[in-house]
């Protein structure tokens, strides 16, 4: 195409040459001292044109020659900035490659250029980077001393200079996070709480501040920041459940009494105290701690809508009804009736429902359940040994001796 448009150009001055200077009888008269020159207006033409030409090129040649020294100069700063840039790009790749003795040494290197080139002096991004590249590099090489050094040196310039925020946030995410690899939790939280707050609900700040908590021994803290990561979809479904219920667990087993208990589960989100798996830690924890009506309280919904449970979830709750069985009123018997009917064959339902039964007296019901719960491999060897315990009591009651004999040998049996 461009071949084209040339050949276009040329035809056109062609045409216009031949139409303005095809017929050109006019003279031009030159007078000097007496002299009289004349010649044709194509020809005169034609040299101005080349006297013009001419000029141009003497004044640039001029003008190069005259900038030569300048332009030498130019050259030169624009080598060492190209040094410079190779050596920091080097430090890069050797970092990521392993060899931090290499990356270290190649960050200093680019900020020696930078030192012993004035223009490269006021690029504070780039020495800022070169700090965080060896500040990395020592981080691995465990010298934490120099690492803390060069840290330093770069947060400085960010704050004497202004850097560009990115630097800043850089560094200081990378400093909680080498914290964090010296298992110095509280230097990372306080780091992490210098971010602005935009920076602060990133998901890499979050992920830090989410160990940093852990690691502090503070369960509360990572729960709520886990569930912002999981709000923005920084797990998979699954893992982000898993996570949450482990730390809500976690925040359970800190409470040290039922009022620490009952504040914790109130401060839950709504979606943790919907989870039948917390709800029933939740609630063996308060029968453990002599609050048995706050855990049947957490566990009746459960109870309500017992068939929408997956059957390791109606496990759950089962288990922790019995721990909550102590002192269960009346009102609980139809569900509970509706529940082993909905749910036959499952062991922990019917371990949970005569355990129940048995706590009311009501050992007519409770035997078979218990006897189905003791002999069933799937329960949890806890459970059948405490249904066999059940089941011992009751014949003691019926003045049974050598069933209630039979049933305790079965539970020492079970290991």
């Amino acid at each position: 195409m461009r071949t084209v448009i040339w050949l276009v150009l040329l035809f056109t001055v062609a045409v216009v040459a031949a139409t303005g200077f095809g017929r050109n009888d006019a003279l031009v008269s030159v007078y000097w001292s007496g002299w009289r020159f004349d010649v044709s207006l194509n020809i005169f033409l034609l040299v101005l044109v080349a006297a013009c030409v001419a000029l141009v090129v003497v004044f640039n040649s001029i003008n190069a020659l005259i900038s030569l020294p300048a332009r030498a100069h130019q050259w030169r700063v624009l080598r060492r900035e190209r040094a410079a840039q190779a050596a920091l790009r080097e430090a890069l790749a050797e970092s990521y490659g392993g060899r931090y003795s290499r990356a270290h040494k190649a960050a200093l290197t680019a900020m020696g250029i930078q030192d012993d080139t004035p223009e490269l002096v006021r690029d504070e991004e780039f020495r800022v980077l070169a700090h965080l590249l060896a500040a990395g590099s020592l981080h691995r090489l465990q010298d934490r001393s120099r690492r803390d050094e060069q840290l330093r040196r770069a947060l400085r310039l960010i704050k004497r200079t202004g850097a560009s925020r990115s630097a800043d946030e850089g560094a200081r995410l990378l400093a909680a996070e080498w914290a964090l690899d010296d298992r110095d939790a509280e230097r990372a939280l306080e780091l992490l709480a210098e971010l602005p707050p935009g920076v602060a609900r990133r998901s890499q700040a979050l992920r830090l501040k989410l160990q940093a908590a852990r690691l502090a021994d503070q369960p509360a803290e990572a729960l709520r920041t886990a569930r912002l990561l999981a709000k923005h979809q920084a797990f998979s479904k699954t893992a982000a459940q898993g996570l949450l219920r482990s730390l809500a667990v976690d925040v359970l087993n800190a409470a040290r009494d039922a009022d620490q208990l009952r504040r914790a589960w109130q401060g839950f989100d709504p979606a943790d105290r919907r989870d039948p798996h917390v709800a029933a830690h939740a609630a063996a924890r308060a029968a453990a701690l002599g609050a048995a009506d706050s855990a049947r309280a957490w566990l009746r919904p459960f109870w309500d809508r017992i068939d929408e449970l997956a059957t390791d979830e109606r496990a759950a709750v089962a288990h922790a009804l019995v721990a909550a069985a102590d002192g269960i009123t009346i009102d609980w018997l139809p569900r509970l009736e509706f529940a082993v009917q909905g749910h036959p064959n499952e062991p922990a339902v019917a371990y949970a429902v005569g355990s129940v039964f048995a706590e009311r007296q009501l050992w007519g019901k409770a035997r078979r359940l218990l006897e189905q719960a003791a002999q069933d491999d799937a329960l949890s060897p806890a459970a059948r040994r405490h249904a066999w315990q059940l089941l011992a009591r009751l014949a003691d009651d019926e003045s049974d001796p050598q069933r209630a004999a039979l049933c305790h040998a079965e539970a020492a049996q079970i290991a």
